[in-house]
């Protein structure tokens, strides 16, 4: 039986969407929302989508359950009077220096003011500016532009399972904030910058290196290379009004606009994507052929990488050492760009292009660095880099395409596909299985690892031996993968993980989306971009075998393992105590609960609050000073806390009532 409702007159089928805000989007009606994404849970706390139903009243559309025979009206004048009054008093309450915002042309409050018709505000401003937090180099946080709508809070902690941000205090003096009030590089946060994509105004936003990358062009001394990574090409023709523009095309039209810049050589990511397949696949042959430590992780992901550290440090050593592309690319162009470009190794400056704001972070990891000079000066953004071309007035639909630079330009299908979830997997796979034939049939030999779903699982045959694979995106999905390895509950030789939804095609420095026909589309360009390529398989670029035989002697060597793979290490996730009691005497016990990475996943957050409560009800409040402190360093033996100076290891809310109470007794 059909189920159907009336909307604004007109009879409406529906079936399997999740609300009423669906249904009426499905029928081309862009009701206006600050906190609905179809990625994350209802909030309903705009109130900008609500609508009339009839019997019912006012409801909000994103949280009103589908009926049949539902009769709905979109637009009445009260409707529109609410909508324009809610938007005027988020502007009252806003930092409006819109045209040096970063989110300025994108903002959807900036849209929503315009397209509700507001020429003034009513409302007085009560805008109190907050301090910006530029703490870290891969986002910029505002406070001052945030309309607290929480979707940067939901997708932390729903879809990455990180929970770097939350809400703070109450009514008018409600903020959202990293844990304890301080600033994001002092949180626990991967640097993923989903929060950024999803913040609907300026509030998060990835940090511009645009001004510091024009100067080095407009130094006469240097030369400038860049190299822009696969997912670019997919994605930067939305800016400019060519959506779904073949890749190709894109990544020629890129070429073009930046030696027009002034960028010395012009390379491609994919290259060194290639090199990296190359390394990683033989990492992993090793480690099957030697029984070494399986699974096998992905390294390319910095966020991953930094998860990893943060929050599972024992299974660092199942990561792979090599480095992601951008680090073997910044690498590589260090060793043998200034003999070619002729030019002193000071005077060289290495840019790339990413779709990610986590490659800003990792370009300034101390293990991609060599004598204190890192390998990767400047990372832009696509954003950033659609900037840069509108700056200098170039129409982008008019650019003629031109070619890359080699050697570091010359690239596969598999080297290409790494901008999607799966892309890894599937190049990996072309490699350890070591097809010979270049036909497109061979190229989507290996397609059943492709998909949309943040989980997939595959198994291959390699030599009779069965070979269990993972393809995670998302890092809460990464979370219940390592979780469920921990616990026996499955098996698998080979993971891949990237953080964000679809790869490196959904990253937080790629324009700005809000749906997944988007996503669709750029994996499809890339997609579409391996199946022209004339080679597929990344051991078969001739130039990765030729920097191999002139500078790497082979994969897996001495050398190789000098400039293309790292190491990693544990990270604490809180880089200083934070004291949460009121007073703090000399003589008071001192409880330090720690907040590290593994005690925090083994329950030393309950305990912490347990043991506040303990205090204040035995009326020892003035007498004992707690913190939360940063790793105590002895991660196996977790949950810790200190008391008094000793260390109470595999601690328990009851153990730690003990050692506070016997301290307390010695006075």
């Amino acid at each position: 039986m059909e189920k159907y409702l009336t909307i604004n007159g007109r009879k409406v089928l529906f079936d399997k969407e999740k609300n009423l805000l669906e249904v009426i989007r499905k029928e081309n009606i862009e009701l206006p929302t600050f906190c609905y994404h179809s990625e994350l849970s209802v909030y309903g706390s705009c109130r900008l989508c609500m609508v009339e139903v009839e019997g019912k009243g006012m409801l909000s559309a994103c949280s009103t359950p589908l009926e049949s025979e539902m009769i709905i009206r979109t637009n009445t004048e009260q409707i529109i009077e609410m909508r324009k009054i809610i938007v005027e008093l988020l502007l009252a309450n806003h930092d409006r220096e819109c045209t040096t915002c970063a989110k300025s042309g994108t903002c959807q409050l900036q849209t929503l003011a315009r397209r509700l018709g507001i020429d003034e505000i009513r409302f007085r401003n009560v805008i109190h500016k907050k301090p910006k937090d530029v703490s870290t180099y891969a986002l910029v946080r505002e406070p001052s532009k945030c309309v607290l709508c929480g979707d940067c809070v939901r997708f932390c902690d729903e879809i990455q399972s990180v929970g770097a941000l939350g809400f703070a205090n109450r009514g008018p003096n409600s903020i959202v904030c990293p844990s304890f009030g301080k600033n994001l590089e002092l949180s626990e946060c991967v640097y993923c910058g989903q929060c950024s994509r999803v913040c609907p105004t300026g509030a998060i936003a990835p940090k511009s290196e645009v001004s510091a990358v024009w100067k080095a062009l407009s130094d006469t001394k240097k030369k400038v290379i860049i190299s822009i990574a696969p997912a670019v090409r997919a994605a930067i023709g939305e800016v400019f009004g060519f959506v779904g523009e073949n890749g190709t095309e894109a990544a020629g039209k890129i070429a073009t606009a930046l030696k027009s810049m002034g960028f010395s050589k012009v390379f491609d990511i994919s290259f060194s994507a290639d090199m990296t397949i190359v390394e990683e696949a033989n990492e992993f042959l090793e480690r099957i052929k030697n029984d070494g430590t399986i699974p096998m992780f992905t390294s390319c992901c910095p966020a991953w990488v930094k998860f990893v550290e943060q929050y599972y440090p024992e299974f660092l050593p199942n990561l792979s050492t090599c480095r992601s592309p951008q680090g073997m690319y910044g690498s590589v162009a260090r060793r043998i760009m200034p003999e070619i470009l002729e030019v002193p190794k000071e005077n060289l400056v290495v840019v790339s292009v990413m779709p990610c704001t986590a490659k800003k972070y990792e370009a300034r990891r101390s293990q991609l660095a060599k004598d204190g000079v890192v390998d990767i000066d400047y990372v832009l953004t696509t954003q950033e880099l659609a900037l840069m071309i509108e700056e200098i007035g170039l129409r982008f639909g008019d650019i003629k395409p031109s070619a890359f630079d080699m050697p570091l330009g010359f690239k596969t299908g598999g080297g290409v596909i790494f901008g999607n979830s799966g892309g890894v997997t599937e190049a990996v796979l072309r490699y350890v299985v070591n097809t010979k034939s270049d036909g497109v049939d061979d190229a989507e030999r290996f397609n059943f690892v492709r998909g949309e779903n943040g989980l997939r699982e595959a198994k291959i045959n390699l030599g009779g031996r069965e070979l269990r694979i993972a393809v995670v995106y998302g890092l809460k999905n990464a979370r219940k993968v390592l979780r469920d390895i921990k616990t026996d509950k499955t098996r698998y030789d080979f993971i891949e993980v990237m953080a964000c939804p679809g790869g490196c095609i959904g990253g937080a420095g790629q324009p700005v989306y809000t749906d997944l026909v988007a996503r669709r589309r750029r994996t499809k360009v890339l997609y579409e971009n391996d199946k022209i390529m004339e080679l597929h398989n990344p051991q078969d670029n001739p130039y990765v075998q030729k920097l191999y035989k002139e500078h790497l002697d082979k994969p897996g060597s001495r050398k190789a393992h000098e400039y293309l793979h790292t190491s990693y290490k544990c990270k604490k996730r809180f880089k200083e105590t934070v004291e949460l009691s009121d007073s703090a005497h000399d003589s008071n016990v001192k409880v330090n609960v720690c907040f590290g990475s593994s005690c925090m996943a083994k329950g030393s957050k309950e305990i912490l609050k347990h043991i506040v409560n303990f205090v204040e009800s035995e009326k020892c409040k003035n007498k004992v000073d707690i913190a939360a402190s940063i790793c105590l360093e002895k991660c196996s033996n977790g949950p810790n806390t200190k008391v008094a100076g000793k260390t109470v290891e595999h601690c328990t809310s009851e153990t730690v009532e003990k050692a506070i109470l016997d301290e307390l007794k010695k006075d």
